[in-house]
């Protein structure tokens, strides 16, 4: 599955996640909507789960990079099918054990894992120290949304989680 990222350039750089990840040649960075090809686009907004069955939509995974400041609705105009991710906890530096504030190669990887290449999301976050901490946090509910048929199974999921 080919990883794209749509890229605001208004984080801090050295911090920038994205940015490694192109450096690595793991992801394409775009500058602009037109830019960014049609995909599976990862949309905290959107109104539907990914799910394992979102994998026949596409045979690419979009991520917005920008700060979570400026990261509103309408951001998100990128074309292809928006899903969001469903209940996960960042364990990257800045927002180690917040719910759903994931840094964009977090979102990416979990991304990868729920539409079945674990590996390849591995692949992503082996080149950040505290990638693996990502996967052993949310190693459960990533395994079991895996597992999910469609959307509703992974809302049903994360229900589960978020009643806890």
């Amino acid at each position: 599955m080919e990883v794209h990222v749509r890229y605001e350039g208004d984080d801090d750089p050295e911090k920038c996640t994205a940015r490694k990840l192109a450096r690595f040649d793991l992801a394409a960075l775009h500058r602009s909507d037109r830019a960014t090809p049609y995909g599976i686009v990862l949309n905290p907004h959107a109104e539907r789960a990914l799910s394992p069955a979102d994998r026949a939509e596409s045979d690419r995974l979009v991520a917005l990079d920008c700060s979570w400041e400026s990261a509103g609705e309408a951001l998100f105009s990128l074309s292809g099918t928006h899903r969001a991710l469903p209940f996960l906890v960042a364990a990257n530096p800045v927002n180690y054990g917040r719910p759903f504030e994931l840094t964009t190669v977090e979102a990416l990887a979990a991304g990868l894992t729920i539409l079945g290449e674990r590996e390849r999301g591995e692949e992503l976050l082996s080149k950040f120290r505290w990638g693996h901490t990502f996967l052993e946090l949310n190693d459960e509910p990533l395994r079991r949304y895996a597992e999910c048929a469609d959307s509703t199974e992974v809302v049903a999921v994360q229900g589960e989680y978020l009643d806890r």
